[in-house]
């Protein structure tokens, strides 16, 4: 089944698309749903992984590109030398999203479109965290998109702490993606998570709870084609 054939279906199921940038709380938020009001998540960072297992073509295509000192010694890929490598080049950046998003976005739509997420009946609200939202331009999978905000401070320090890294480091990854106002604009919801998680747990909970159309949302027309 189709995207378009499931924006046909009704009663109309809630698609919700949760980004941000690195490092502001995507896992802490679609942990909560996941186990807190017990929802489906989708993680495309999962999928972004099963793209590079051993033996896959975007994998052995990085390998021939990059050399085997990409790899670890399990012949599985090392994300901290990628990373090193298109942190700090917006064309080899390019390049490896182009390998890994048409992936993801496949294994996103089939898992929608096939039992049992598709039974709207069963799952009327489905999570998707897809960190580059926007930016691989997935919006279409959508029916409301949620951007988790905190101040650049908090950011850089979250990310320090949780990958080991140095300022210089955290702010190179932080300006490889879009930037957070830009996201922002772009929401039709903005979790603020630069106080407690009660608070953003609680702002989670109101936003469940209310019908898109009555939610407080931006005045930007929502980007997806399965609007309900």
């Amino acid at each position: 089944m189709t995207n378009l054939d499931r924006s046909q279906t009704q009663p109309c199921q809630r698609l919700i698309g949760v980004t941000g940038s690195i490092g502001m709380g995507k896992t802490t938020v679609s942990d909560y749903l996941a186990k807190v009001h017990h929802l489906p998540v989708l993680d495309a960072d999962l999928y972004a992984r099963e793209a590079v297992q051993p033996g896959t073509t975007a994998l052995v295509e990085m390998v021939d590109r990059y050399g085997s000192g990409i790899l670890l010694s399990d012949a599985t890929l090392d994300r901290r030398r990628l990373g090193e490598i298109i942190f700090n080049s917006s064309a080899e950046r390019l390049w490896v999203e182009q390998k890994i998003h048409p992936y993801v976005r496949d294994r996103l739509e089939t898992t929608l479109s096939t039992p049992p997420l598709n039974n709207i009946t069963q799952y009327p609200i489905v999570i998707m965290v897809i960190p580059l939202l926007f930016e691989a331009r997935m919006t279409d999978l959508v029916t409301e998109t949620w951007v988790i905000y905190c101040s650049l401070e908090q950011q850089i320090e979250r990310l320090m702490l949780r990958d080991r890294l140095s300022v210089e480091e955290a702010q190179i990854r932080i300006n490889s993606q879009m930037a957070i106002q830009k996201k922002v604009a772009r929401a039709d919801l903005v979790l603020d998570n630069s106080f407690t998680l009660e608070n953003l747990f609680q702002q989670i909970d109101q936003a469940l709870a209310q019908p898109p159309s009555s939610q407080n949302f931006s005045s930007q027309p929502s980007r997806s084609s399965n609007s309900c």
